[in-house]
């Protein structure tokens, strides 16, 4: 190559670099401060709709809604700092707008899910429901999702299509839920003694609501035992608590009343190494 044209090249693309390098900084610098304003307004914004006395839902969505707008704006600020041109970037995203939908027709549709929840509030923050399998507290209701804690302390993020596309259900609208618990017993032992234990262990417990009465029965017959279900009703905020006290004085009464345990046959035990 020429090395008058390569030096021709480089100093262009110095001055090309000398004048862009400005700009850029100044759109990150735009950047940094936008979305550091935007986090504080949204603080701000969040308060204010909670003193406007909105249901928390109302205002967590439209705080989360108004948010991402004002960073949308910053971005765009930015990218005009840059020098893109705001007509030729709108008259892009109206020719591109079709291909754009189709991409994001998931997270439209997570937004119109979000919408369907907060107007026909199936469920409220705070409230234990049940969706696609799921349990848990729900924590926060976004634009296009729903985000539910469990009560092993696990943060479930579910997508707000996937929450109005499933069977929802709310325990907190009756206050209460019930343990699905399981115990087992040998066929020579009594049933009705067996229940009667096993009423007198959850009579014990604190969690456990006096109404709806417990049920108890035999849910199937194992190859060494009896599979007996065991459905007391307690408060959603309970659930693991009660579940360990629960089985511990199942375990207790089984003790005292001289309940037997089934073993299967033929089984070998060895030593536990180290």
């Amino acid at each position: 190559m020429d090395p008058e044209k390569l030096q021709e090249y480089l100093d262009n693309f110095i001055d090309w670099a000398v004048s862009f390098a400005p700009k850029l900084l100044a759109a990150i610098l735009i950047l940094f401060v936008g979305f550091f304003i935007v986090k504080k307004l949204s603080l701000l914004i969040k308060k204010g709709l909670e003193s406007a006395k909105l249901d928390r839902e109302v205002s967590e969505f439209l705080s989360s809604l108004i948010t991402n707008a004002l960073k949308i704006v910053v971005i765009l600020i930015a990218a005009g700092i840059i020098g893109v041109e705001m007509t030729a970037l709108v008259g892009l995203l109206a020719a591109a707008g079709f291909a754009v939908g189709m991409a994001l027709q998931g997270f439209l549709g997570n937004f119109a899910s979000g919408l369907t929840i907060l107007f026909f509030k199936p469920y409220r923050i705070d409230d234990w429901v049940k969706v696609s399998d799921h349990f848990g507290r729900v924590k926060s209701i976004q634009i296009f999702n729903t985000t539910l804690e469990t009560p092993n302390d696990k943060t479930l993020v579910i997508p707000n299509g996937q929450v109005t596309d499933n069977i929802i259900t709310n325990f907190s609208t009756k206050g209460n839920i019930r343990l699905e618990l399981q115990v087992t017993m040998p066929y020579a032992e009594s049933f009705p003694k067996v229940k009667s234990v096993i009423e007198e262990a959850l009579s014990r417990s604190q969690y456990i609501l006096s109404e709806p009465k417990a049920q108890i029965g035999i849910e199937t017959y194992d190859s060494h035992n009896i599979v007996i279900a065991v459905r007391p009703y307690i408060n959603p905020d309970d659930y693991w608590d009660a579940t360990f006290e629960v089985y511990g004085q199942i375990k207790q009464a089984f003790s005292e009343n001289d309940v037997k345990a089934a073993y299967s046959e033929g089984v070998e035990l060895g030593p536990i190494g180290k």
